[in-house]
């Protein structure tokens, strides 16, 4: 995908897994195996198939060794992979302030470290989302228990409004 703006790419492999414990008791979940690979390894191929090839992985102190053990600099990947600590989970947002070296003016896409996405038309999403110059994308998928992932509110034109982690009363059913 050359026609892409983007030639940075955040990936948020944070958060405790509570779903996931007693297994991400002493593992990050992104680096628990989906099939026969990290999870982590999922939003990179989608950063990579989007043409991206200056990544920056932020996690939490405790796991960010485990991402440069298993990735390292990313050379054996073609790509160049950038570490850095978020100190505790305070949202999406906060990617960007723990980011802010590392995206400079760059357009950058975020993803997190524990969505797989898959599906046909994928790829034609993700082009055009990468070829935007100006505003944002967001991907959402429909779910039966909103009020256990960050779910986006949107207006009547279908555009993203809100995003709320883990709502008590989520203002949609999409994560």
């Amino acid at each position: 995908m050359s026609d892409t703006v983007f030639k940075k790419g955040i990936i948020l492999a944070g958060g405790t897994g509570s779903r996931l414990y007693p297994l991400t008791h002493v593992i990050s979940k992104q680096l628990l195996p989906i099939y026969d690979k990290p999870m982590i390894y999922y939003p990179l191929s989608t950063l990579m198939l989007a043409g991206l090839r200056e990544l920056l992985i932020i996690s939490s102190p405790r796991d960010i060794g485990g991402f440069e053990s298993l990735l390292g600099d990313g050379n054996q990947l073609g790509i160049e992979i950038q570490y850095a600590v978020q100190p505790k989970p305070e949202g999406l947002a906060q990617s960007f302030i723990v980011g802010k070296e590392f995206i400079g003016d760059d357009n950058v896409a975020l993803v997190l470290g524990d969505n797989v996405f898959y599906g046909q038309g994928f790829q034609t999403m993700l082009k055009r989302a990468t070829s935007r110059s100006t505003g944002a994308t967001i991907f959402g998928y429909p779910v039966k228990d909103p009020e256990r992932y960050g779910v986006v509110e949107f207006n009547d034109e279908r555009q993203a409004i809100s995003l709320e982690e883990k709502p008590d009363n989520p203002r949609s059913s999409f994560a």
